[in-house]
């Protein structure tokens, strides 16, 4: 048997995320429906639980810890959880029958499972949707549409290369759901099966993706104020003085605080709405949709409706962007400004420094002329009292006579010493 290298923790579960969340086989007939529940932290692992609590009242092994998809048979029905990044779904199947009259029933998915326990789902229901998967026997399917979905909004197209086709309304019915009929035939089980989730993942990441334009609109206000303010920012900053800088800097910086304040708020949310439109784009490209005669395709409508909210949400973004690097660029003019007037009043310091700098060494030079003779004194004085007393151990000279003739050794010798300890000390600066 082969030995295998240290393998890496995340291999496994980096190469099964190519499986996570496969589509579910499915045969016809079959009612579905599908629940989007919007879930903080705490409701994703209540999420969790609720799963949990259902498969043990029907006496079945919990689900693993940790998982992010489940499947589970109730015999009567069947549930497919997953745990996405803002939101858990919720998809409950079961098979129906044909009426009499070969009409299908209009039953649901829903009234298998136990309602107080559907009633607790955790999180806030974004989406909720009704699909019928049907074998496409009727000739004439229109009259018996009329009863499931409204005609006047309706929207119809041929999928999966013309083996099937779909039905909607993209309209919320009394019940709170919207309904969708899809009939098909001569498609497996597992194709089937991977038509009816991009169905449904169609109208999930529609809602998921349209959660970004509140947030748009309510961003365009405060933006528009911004921008107002900007403006007379950058009009009061082109005729400021000098006493002006502090105060217009100041009301700069708080308007940049609250422009990267609701940039930092936003920009998750738009960018997360960014990436559920172009999900919905991929899964319109995958269901193969073409014309039925007459109708709208579900393309057409997308584009139609969601074009708006796809642009508001970007406008909002890129004017975002837009405006805080012009409040960036503003502020740097105006620190720049500020900067060159203080360099400006620093030279002028410096120039009054030299100046008395000048000043100083010349009065130090005056002083230290004094210095001289004040040392010089000081000193002649010593040489008198020495000279007074060496007159008594047979100095020739009197003691006036020696200050006097010191005078001018001891002056030149101050002065040399001082001169020598001024360019000392000039040196050891420079």
């Amino acid at each position: 048997m082969t030995s295998l290298p240290t393998q890496h923790r995340l291999r496994l579960a980096l190469h099964n995320e190519v499986h996570a969340r496969p589509p579910e086989p499915m045969s016809l007939s079959m009612a579905l429906s599908h629940v989007v529940m919007v879930c903080n932290p705490e409701q994703r692992a209540a999420s969790r639980a609720h799963m949990a609590a259902l498969a043990r009242d029907h006496h079945l092994p919990a689900p693993e810890e940790g998982s992010i998809h489940m499947r589970m048979d109730f015999g009567s029905f069947r549930v497919r959880w997953e745990l996405h990044t803002e939101f858990v779904t919720w998809t409950f199947m079961r098979s129906i029958a044909s009426q009499a009259n070969n009409e299908p029933a209009l039953d649901l998915a829903l009234e298998a499972v136990p309602q107080q326990w559907f009633a607790a789902l955790p999180g806030e229901c974004l989406a909720s949707i009704h699909l019928w998967a049907l074998p496409a026997a009727l000739d004439h399917p229109t009259p018996w549409l009329r009863t499931v979905l409204h005609e006047d909004t309706l929207v119809a197209s041929t999928v999966a290369d013309g083996l099937a086709e779909v039905y909607t309304d993209f309209s919320v019915h009394p019940d709170g759901f919207s309904r969708m009929v899809l009939m098909a035939g001569g498609m497996t089980p597992r194709r089937l099966g991977r038509l009816v989730q991009n169905l449904l993942e169609i109208e999930t990441y529609r809602m998921a993706a349209l959660l970004g334009l509140p947030a748009a609109r309510e961003a365009s206000h405060v933006l528009a104020s911004a921008e107002r303010e900007l403006a007379e920012l950058a009009e009061a900053i082109r005729a400021a003085t000098r006493n002006d800088e502090p105060e217009l800097l100041d009301r700069l910086t708080r308007l940049a605080g609250q422009v990267e304040s609701q940039h930092a708020a936003t920009h998750s949310r738009f960018s997360a709405s960014a990436a559920y439109f172009e999900l919905v784009d991929k899964r319109i490209d995958d269901i193969a949709e073409s014309r039925l005669a007459g109708m709208q395709t579900i393309r057409e409508f997308m584009g139609r409706r969601l074009t708006p909210a796809r642009s508001t949400c970007e406008w909002a973004r890129r004017r975002q962007d837009a405006l805080s690097q012009r409040v960036s660029r503003i502020s740097s003019l105006l620190r720049t400004r500020v900067e060159i007037e203080q360099q400006q009043s620093s030279q002028a310091l410096l120039a009054t420094m030299n100046t008395r700098q000048g000043l100083q060494l010349k009065l130090q030079t005056t002083v230290e002329g004094l210095s001289v003779a004040a040392i010089t004194y000081y000193i002649v004085g010593l040489v008198s009292y020495f000279a007074k007393a060496a007159t008594h151990s047979g100095w020739p000279l009197s003691a006036e006579w020696t200050s006097a003739a010191a005078i001018p050794l001891v002056a030149l010798g101050v002065w040399w010493s001082l001169r020598r300890l001024h360019l000392r000390v000039l040196h050891s600066e420079s």
